[in-house]
């Protein structure tokens, strides 16, 4: 049923608790995971005062990205699990949703961060947004309490 699965990874711990799921899922449904890093573009601020410092936090964050997914990458194809990855830029949900379409992806499984009251206000909640705009199913884990909110 699900041959593709997104799973977005934004570096965290908490977000990486899906993983465990994501590759249970993909090991019984012989499925391939398509890790996806999506940067908000946070150099944006300084583009007008310093364009050389935003193309260089630019850069640094793309290539924190790149070691970081290859990683994941390497270890899931390690313990046997068909996996790819994307790294974007941009406005995290949209990204998320639209890649899910782009790359036809039959489920996106992701971790909830856990955040409440005014972090989450301000913050917004990128998995909310993903649920409710999804045209796919959405797997959510929920963050350990431990770690929720961070």
């Amino acid at each position: 049923m699900y041959k593709k699965i997104l799973v977005p990874l934004d570096g965290s711990p908490v977000a990486e608790g899906v993983l465990p799921h994501a590759q249970n899922l993909a090991y019984s449904e012989g499925a391939e995971l398509v890790l996806l890093n999506v940067a908000a573009n946070a150099a944006a601020d300084f583009l007008f005062a310093d364009p050389a410092l935003a193309e260089r936090s630019v850069s640094e964050q793309e290539e924190r990205s790149k070691a970081y997914m290859t990683q994941v990458e390497d270890r899931l194809r390690a313990e046997g699990v068909q996996v790819s990855t994307l790294l974007r830029e941009g406005a995290v949900a949209q990204v998320i949703l639209d890649t899910a379409e782009e790359i036809q992806a039959d489920v996106i499984a992701m971790s909830t961060h856990g955040r409440t009251g005014a972090a989450r206000w301000l913050l917004g909640s990128v998995a909310d947004r993903v649920v409710r705009n999804s045209k796919v199913p959405v797997l959510l884990i929920r963050a350990p309490a431990s770690r929720a909110g961070k």
